[in-house]
Order: C-alpha cells, then sequence, then structure tokens
C-alpha cells in the first residue's frame, strides 16, 4: 500500500462504505469524501461525515500508519487544526491521540476488495508494452475518445510550455520562435537540436534580408550549421561558401560547433537537403507564422509547406557527388510531420498565450483532420485494439505511453481507473 493508491481509492470511494466505525467504535456515515488537495495541507477538503450522532464538515488527512501524523508532525501544524477524519490503512496504535485533540481515525485495510489490490500490484509490477495489455480495451468507444481528447489537450499544453519558454528568450517574437522550431523539426530526430541552434544564430530579421536570394538562404542556413567548411570542386558550393564567409563577417555569424550528422540516415533525409528545403520554404514566406495563422483548413497549410529544393539538389544529395535527376520535394509525411509537430503546437500556445479560444480550438481540428501517423508507438496500440484514426488519436496515444504507461500512472489513467473498477 502506497498513499497514492490510498487517496485513489478514498477519493473514488472503492471500499466497503457501510458499517464505518472509528477504531474508537463510533459508527461513521460519509456524506461528502471531499476534494483532493493539490497544495499543502490535508489530502481532502471540504469533507462532510457524520460520527456518533454528530455532524462534521472539515477537512480529511491520509496515511498508511496512524502513527504518521506525529511522525509528519502535523500537531503543531495549522494547516491541519480543521481535520476532522484521519483515515489510514492500518491503524497502528491503541489511540489516535495528537497532542491535546484526538481526531478520530478509520482504518480502511479490511473494507477494501482483494481483487482491486491484486490488480494494482498487476500493473504496477508488470513488464510489458503497457501494463493492462492483456485487459485492453476496456474503455468503451466513445470513452476512449474522450481520453483520447484530454490526452492530446495534455500534450499540446506541455508542448506549449515549453514554446512559452523560449518566447521569453526571444523576447516575445513569434516569428523568431516559430523559426527556431520549424528548424528543429526539419532535423528530425537526429539533428534536430543541431538544427534548432543553427537557426537560433541567424536572427530571423537576417532572413527577411535575403528573402529574394535562394542561394544567400542557403549560403547562411549551410553555412551556419558547419557544412561550408570545405574546399568544393563544384562551382554551386564553392559560390555558397564564398556567400557564406562574406555574411558572416558581415553580420557577425557565430557558427554551430557541432555539424549536423548524415550517418545511418536515408539521403532524402540528408541535413543538406532538408536546409536546402528549409531555405526554399523561408523564400516562399519569410513571415510563416503570421501567415499560418491567417489560414483556416490543413490542405491551406499543406500548400504552403509544399516546396522542392532549388535545381542544384535535383541531381545532388550531398556537395561534390552528382546523382541522378530527382526533384528534393518536401513529401507528404514530412509536411504532415511538421503540422502536428510545429505548427499545431505553436498555434495552440499562441491561442493560450493571447487566451484566444478560438485559435486553440483551430489547433484542435487540425489534429482530427490530419491522417493518423504510423510509428512503433500507435502501430502497437493498434494490434492491442485500440483505434487510430487520425492525428488527434496518434498524439493521444503517444502521450498515453510515454506519460502515463512508462511511468506507471495507472490511477490517473482512465483506462487504468476503469480497471481498478472491475470487479474481476
Amino acid at each position: 500500500m502506497n498513499e497514492s493508491l490510498l487517496q485513489f481509492i478514498w477519493q473514488f470511494q472503492y471500499f466497503k462504505t457501510t458499517n464505518l466505525q472509528t477504531t474508537e467504535g463510533e459508527a461513521i456515515t460519509l456524506i461528502q469524501p471531499g476534494n483532493i488537495n493539490v497544495n499543502q495541507g490535508p489530502d481532502f477538503l471540504n469533507a462532510k461525515v457524520v460520527i456518533g450522532d454528530n455532524t462534521w464538515a472539515g477537512n480529511i488527512e491520509l496515511h498508511i500508519l496512524t502513527s504518521d501524523w506525529n511522525k509528519h508532525k502535523h500537531s503543531g501544524d495549522k494547516n491541519y487544526s480543521n481535520v476532522i477524519l484521519h483515515v489510514v490503512w492500518k491503524n497502528d496504535l491503541a489511540k489516535a491521540a495528537t497532542d491535546q485533540t484526538t481526531i478520530p481515525v478509520l482504518e480502511l485495510q479490511h473494507c477494501v476488495s482483494k481483487i482491486l489490490l491484486e490488480r494494482y500490484d498487476e500493473l504496477m509490477n508488470k513488464k510489458t508494452f503497457v501494463p493492462c495489455d492483456n485487459h485492453l480495451p476496456v474503455l468503451d468507444s466513445m470513452k476512449w475518445l474522450a481520453w483520447k481528447e484530454r490526452l492530446a489537450v495534455e500534450r499540446l499544453q506541455r508542448k506549449s510550455n515549453e514554446i512559452l519558454e523560449s518566447l521569453t528568450k526571444a523576447n516575445n517574437h513569434w516569428e523568431e520562435v516559430f523559426w527556431w522550431k520549424l528548424a528543429g523539426n526539419f532535423g528530425i530526430k537526429v539533428n534536430a537540436e543541431i538544427f534548432e541552434n543553427m537557426a537560433t544564430s541567424i536572427p530571423v530579421n537576417i532572413l527577411a534580408k535575403h528573402k529574394n536570394q535562394i542561394h544567400q538562404l542557403e549560403s547562411l542556413l549551410l553555412g551556419q550549421a558547419g557544412l561550408l567548411n570545405h574546399d568544393f570542386e563544384e562551382e554551386y558550393p564553392a559560390m555558397l561558401k564564398k556567400e557564406y564567409l562574406f555574411y558572416q563577417k558581415k553580420y557577425k555569424l557565430i557558427q554551430i560547433p557541432l555539424a549536423p550528422f548524415f550517418l545511418r540516415m536515408r539521403p532524402a533525409n540528408f541535413p543538406t537537403i532538408r536546409l536546402a528545403q528549409l531555405a526554399m520554404l523561408i523564400q516562399h514566406s519569410v513571415h510563416l507564422f503570421s501567415k499560418i495563422k491567417e489560414l483556416q483548413t490543413v490542405k491551406e497549410v499543406r500548400e504552403l509547406l509544399d516546396v522542392t529544393a532549388n535545381d542544384y539538389w535535383h541531381y545532388h544529395y550531398m556537395f561534390d557527388q552528382p546523382t541522378a535527376f530527382h526533384p528534393k520535394k518536401l513529401g507528404l509525411q514530412m509536411i504532415e510531420n511538421i503540422i502536428i509537430n510545429t505548427i499545431i503546437p505553436i498555434l495552440f500556445a499562441h491561442g493560450l498565450f493571447t487566451k484566444n479560444e478560438v485559435i486553440k480550438e483551430k489547433a484542435v481540428k487540425w489534429l482530427f483532420d490530419l491522417g493518423a501517423e504510423k510509428n512503433a508507438i500507435t502501430k502497437t496500440w493498434s494490434t492491442l485494439g485500440v483505434t487510430n484514426k487520425n492525428a488527434l488519436e496518434s498524439q493521444a496515444l503517444i502521450e498515453l505511453k510515454n506519460s502515463y504507461c512508462k511511468q506507471t500512472r495507472c490511477l490517473e489513467c482512465a483506462v487504468g481507473n476503469a480497471l481498478m473498477r472491475e470487479k474481476g
């Protein structure tokens, strides 16, 4: 037994509530178990109980052992002065005396189903993809949808907090933050941090000055990423290097210390290709975030991101290494990845920051309108009978796996909660 489980049992009254008695033999009738307290003080506030012939209103404190009251030094703490009932798993004292005040004690260990405890032990100790895998899907389709919607919003709120931290660093410049996060997304998982570092080294106002010259944009991005530090045989990369050295000196740019990785990567994801595509996207519109805020549909966002790297890259994946003709178009999968992982979170964060519910609702709707993501996590959920119909459900299932299942937060999960209520 632990206090989290004890709180869960009390909050949802998963115990026999009839014929309750204090450790002194007085009858207890629960009228209101109280509201869980997330701040300092007793575990549950605003409770109401009848003890003997008296009705009491106040707070309830929970402990594993009765003696924990004194161990935690609650007797001299004014936050606990209005505790009307001390709920414990096991009473280890003859009397529940706390200084001059005697607080009634309710022992719960004989009132809780063994099946509930066994189910909890199973969830906490199982080492599979998710602890409840052999019980799924547990919830009906409507309850799953409600839980997924909540998970997706939780994920957006968590990402928003990270974005708002970046906004502070950018002096509340949304276009700057969007540029940083967009660049990081273009780096995919392997080079995300490196690409974002590159982006933070080039202010967005400098990019705006070179909007109409794709080779200048490429020189800035590739140069700051450390990909122009060689002597090139071909004319185009040699020209980019020359341009970069000029602008590096002009703008006093400091090149990032770590260059992007190419190892064990598909050529389409090479950092050279992704930076060339990013440069083309910047050329289309420097004030990308302002434009995106005005769009209403996912289709319009896809069209905005539909870019192809310039002609040199039709025949190259790397400098000085010609290949057969193949235009380096930003594919649909990458476009939707950018929408899901950069555009929607920043749009939601902007709505949160400006208290604009319309923008937040649009961000959530766009998740509904995008196709489901296919990855190891979502595929495994599907094999367990949990549907993955769109990007909102995909994001929810990723959040569920990473933020709940991995951390065994089963008591806070709608699935775990329902499973704990089952009678076996």
